[in-house]
C-alpha cells in the first residue's frame, strides 16, 4: 500500500498536466530518498505503468544503471511484479531480457553506461542510483533520445553518495535552489524530492531520521537505533549511514581529511569586488607535464575567515582523455579553468595569471612548492613579486594543515561554491611521512588536489596573518620611587 508521501511524488509527476493539450508538466523527476524507503518496487511499478497505461504507442521504456548487473536487477523486481500479477499477465510479455505489450508494440529493457548506447527512443526511463555517476554520458544520451515523443519521462531514484563532482550533486544543488526560490520558476519541468537531513549533526537524534526516511513509521525503529550506535563508532560505517540512510554526501575514513558534507556547509558567497586592493598570499603547484596547473589567491578577512580565488589549466591532450570532460567545459565556462592548446601547461599562463591578479589586489607573497619551480620563481621576482619556499613536510605544512581543517570545521573557508576547488577539496587523503607524521595527498590516480596544495602552500603565511594579538589599556611609565610610596 502506498504511503502518503508516495502519493504525493508519483501524484505530482503524474497529476499536474496542460489544461488544453494534456501534456504532463513534469519531463524529469529527482526523487532523493534515503536506504529503505521502496525506491526498487517504485522503480518496477512505474516501469511497467509506463509501459501498458501510458497511451503511448511504441514506447520504450529503460531501466537504466551505471552498471548491467545492477540494472538487471531491477529488470528482474520488475518482471516478477508482472508474473505475479494476473491483471499484467494479460496484457504483457515478460521475457529473459525484455517484457513486451504487444497490443501497442511496446518494449522495456535494462540498460546501463557500460555500452554505447545509439538509435534509443527514449519513451521513460528510470536512472538508479545516479550516486554512482561520474559523467552524463548515460543521461546526456537518454535526454537525447525523447525528442521525437510527446510527454517523454526521466526519473532519477537515488540516496546520496560519496561524488560531489558528479551529476547527482548538479541534480541536487539544482533541486535547492528551485525549491527555495520557488516563486521564480527557475525549472518548472523538473520535479524535485529531497529527503534528506539538514544537517549532520542530527544524526544522533533518531527523532530527525524521518527527513531523509519518509517510511520511518515502517521501519524496525529498535533495531536501527542499536545498530547506529554500534556503527558510528566505525569511521567507514558511519560513513555508511550519514550516505545511504540519512542522505548527506559522506566520505568519512581514516585517511580522510574532512569529509564531503563539511566541505558543503563551507558555502558562504562574497562580493569578490569588495577585495579589490586587499593584502592576499599566492600560491601555486605546478604539473609534472601535461596534467592539472594550479594558482590561488588566498585572503585573510576581518571576519577571521579567508577567501580563496582560484584557477587551473590543463592541456588539451589531458582534457580530451578526461573521463568527465562535461565537468571541465562547465568549470572553463565559469572561469575557474583554461584549457590549452598542445600537450603541456606553459609556466608562462601562471605567470601571466599573477600580473593580471596584481593589478586588482594586493599580493604580498606566493608561497611555492620549489619542486619544478626555479624558472617561474625567477620570473616571478624579476617582475618585482617576492617569493618564499613552502617546504613539503611536516615541519612547514603541518600545522597549516591542521589549521586549515578546523577552518573547515567552523565553516571558516569561502570560495564562492567554487566547483573546481570544492573537487579538489573531496579529493584530499592524509599519509604518514617516515616519522610517522600526516601530510596531504590525492585519493587516487584521477582525483587532483593541485588547487589545495596551492591554497595549502599558501596558508602557510596567511595563519600568521589571521592571527591579531589582542592588546588591552594604555601605556606608562613607572618609578622605583612610585613603587614603595
Amino acid at each position: 500500500m502506498m504511503q502518503p508521501w508516495q502519493h504525493f511524488v508519483i501524484g505530482s509527476i503524474f497529476g499536474w498536466i496542460h489544461r488544453e493539450t494534456g501534456i504532463r508538466r513534469f519531463r524529469e523527476a529527482v526523487d532523493f530518498i534515503g536506504r529503505k524507503n521502496g525506491k526498487t518496487t517504485k522503480v518496477s511499478g512505474l516501469s511497467n505503468y509506463m509501459l501498458s497505461e501510458d497511451g503511448e504507442n511504441g514506447a520504450n521504456i529503460y531501466i537504466l544503471a551505471n552498471s548491467q548487473k545492477q540494472s538487471n536487477i531491477l529488470f528482474k523486481e520488475a518482471k516478477a511484479m508482472v508474473e505475479k500479477s494476473p491483471f499484467l499477465m494479460k496484457k504483457l510479455k515478460p521475457m529473459a531480457r525484455e517484457i513486451l505489450y504487444p497490443q501497442k508494440n511496446c518494449s522495456m529493457v535494462a540498460l546501463s553506461a557500460e555500452k554505447d548506447k545509439d538509435g534509443e527512443n527514449l519513451h521513460f526511463g528510470c536512472f538508479d542510483e545516479v550516486h554512482d555517476y561520474e559523467d552524463y554520458y548515460l543521461i546526456n544520451v537518454m535526454k537525447r533520445s525523447r525528442a521525437m515523443r510527446s510527454q517523454p519521462l526521466i526519473m532519477y531514484i537515488t540516496t546520496a553518495g560519496t561524488k560531489i563532482d558528479g551529476p547527482l550533486m548538479d541534480m541536487v544543488d539544482a533541486g535547492k535552489e528551485c525549491l527555495e526560490r520557488y516563486e521564480e520558476n527557475l525549472d518548472e519541468r523538473t520535479f524535485y524530492f529531497l529527503a534528506m537531513l539538514d544537517d549532520i549533526s542530527e544524526a544522533d537524534n533518531p527523532e530527525t531520521w524521518i527527513k531523509a526516511n519518509p517510511n520511518f513509521c515502517l521501519m524496525d525503529v529498535v533495531s536501527m537505533i542499536t545498530d547506529y550506535k554500534k556503527d558510528r563508532k566505525v569511521s567507514s560505517e558511519k560513513a555508511d549511514w550519514v550516505t545511504k540512510q540519512f542522505n548527506l554526501f559522506s566520505d568519512i575514513s581514516d585517511m580522510s581529511f574532512v569529509d564531503n558534507h563539511i566541505i558543503l556547509k563551507n558555502n558562504k558567497v562574497i562580493d569578490i569586488k569588495e577585495l579589490r586592493g586587499k593584502k592576499c598570499v599566492g600560491g601555486y603547484d605546478l604539473s609534472d607535464s601535461e596534467d592539472f596547473t594550479s594558482a590561488i589567491l588566498e585572503f585573510p578577512l576581518e571576519t577571521g575567515e579567508i577567501f580563496i580565488l582560484n584557477h587551473s589549466w590543463i592541456p588539451r591532450a589531458r582534457y580530451e582523455r578526461d573521463k568527465n570532460p562535461q565537468r571541465l567545459r562547465k568549470w572553463e565556462k565559469e572561469g575557474e579553468l583554461t584549457i590549452i592548446d598542445g600537450d603541456y601547461v606553459d609556466f608562462q599562463y601562471v605567470l601571466d595569471w599573477f600580473k593580471e591578479m596584481n593589478q586588482l589586489y594586493d599580493i604580498v607573497l606566493i608561497r611555492y612548492d620549489p619542486a619544478k619551480a626555479v624558472r617561474l620563481n625567477k620570473e616571478l621576482e624579476q617582475f618585482g613579486f617576492e617569493t618564499e619556499v613552502a617546504r613539503q613536510g611536516f615541519f612547514t605544512l603541518g600545522g597549516p594543515l591542521q589549521n586549515f581543517k578546523e577552518m573547515l570545521l567552523d565553516t571558516k573557508i569561502i570560495f564562492n561554491n567554487s566547483g573546481m576547488f570544492r573537487w579538489f577539496l573531496s579529493n584530499v587523503t592524509l599519509r604518514k611521512d617516515r616519522n610517522d607524521n600526516w601530510l596531504p595527498t590525492k585519493s587516487s590516480k584521477s582525483r587532483k588536489i593541485d588547487g589545495f596544495a596551492a591554497a595549502l602552500n599558501a596558508h602557510c603565511t596567511v595563519i600568521d596573518m589571521l592571527i591579531k594579538p589582542q592588546l588591552e589599556g594604555g601605556v606608562g611609565v613607572i618609578t622605583m620611587k612610585d613603587l614603595f610610596s
